[in-house]
């Protein structure tokens, strides 16, 4: 049940703070292809044509051109085997023309996506999706962090949200998302809670929070009685009509920092990507640094 609470949290603008990052992704391009004589290549795969991921395909491209920032895409049947997804996947790693390899999920339930996502070599995985950058994530090591989590703390630095000894609530656990956005808060020195579908007593966790993140994949799912006072809520969700995971009108009279739907987290997440394509790339050819 909403609450009628007027707006008094302050909105994190994910669309303000991602062009600053493309403007300097772009820029970074550019020295990096004055000193190489390569730009940044970017391989995005999409299997079949839904049209959800074909528009999400098409603004990371777009979000490259502004960049300048190359693309190549492969766009591969929807009836292709989870071996044929291998092949592809194996051959954009092995070419060095390619530095950085995005696979449009979901691919279809026929589909092993998990090893389809091992099947993008380390060094390549600027979406965050293997493996390796799970570890990495987890561990502190070098490597790409899953783009909506890696996102989601650049836009907490960006407002100063402390984090060092906060409770940080997750609602969701999938791999791309919830999980490893547990795993840079805590190597943040936060205090995670994992809550997700089997979760008992939600509310008694969420109101905990000092940071909420809803990540769950249900539209309006948190409502603003299960939220902490001064609480900040960062909603990585999105459906149609413009809503996010979290019912904003309710939240926004009990939060401290809110992010937009859209607005907050999506801009964030394609900058993301940018930003480590280019890292990639710097590193690939010898020019990190």
């Amino acid at each position: 049940m909403s609450q009628t609470t007027s707006p008094t949290a302050r909105l994190m603008d994910g669309s303000a703070l991602a062009r600053r990052m493309v403007e300097d992704a772009a820029a970074r391009t550019a020295d990096l292809t004055a000193r190489t004589g390569q730009a940044p290549c970017l391989a995005t795969v999409l299997v079949g044509d839904d049209p959800a991921s074909v528009t999400y395909v098409r603004m990371k491209r777009n979000r490259c051109a502004q960049a300048g920032i190359r693309s190549r895409h492969v766009a591969l049947p929807a009836a292709i085997s989870t071996a044929g997804l291998i092949g592809a996947l194996r051959e954009l790693s092995e070419d060095p023309g390619v530095h950085g390899i995005l696979l449009q999920h979901p691919v279809g339930p026929h589909i092993d996506e998990r090893a389809a996502f091992e099947a993008i070599a380390p060094e390549k995985d600027v979406d965050g999706v293997t493996a390796h950058s799970f570890a990495a994530m987890g561990l502190g090591m070098a490597g790409f962090a899953s783009c909506t989590p890696g996102g989601i703390l650049r836009l907490l630095d960006h407002y100063g949200v402390e984090l060092a000894g906060k409770h940080a609530v997750v609602v969701g656990r999938s791999p791309i998302l919830g999980r490893p956005a547990g795993m840079l808060l805590l190597g943040r020195d936060a205090t995670v809670t994992y809550c997700h579908s089997r979760t008992a007593e939600l509310t008694a966790h969420t109101r905990e929070a000092d940071v909420l993140i809803a990540a769950v994949g249900r539209a309006r799912f948190l409502h603003g009685e299960q939220i902490k006072p001064g609480a900040v809520v960062i909603d990585a969700g999105y459906h149609p009509g413009n809503v996010g995971d979290v019912d904003f009108a309710s939240a926004a009279g009990v939060a401290s920092l809110i992010t937009p739907v859209p607005g907050g987290v999506g801009p964030m997440t394609i900058a993301t990507l940018l930003t480590q394509t280019v890292d990639a790339a710097a590193r690939q050819l010898g020019a990190a640094g």
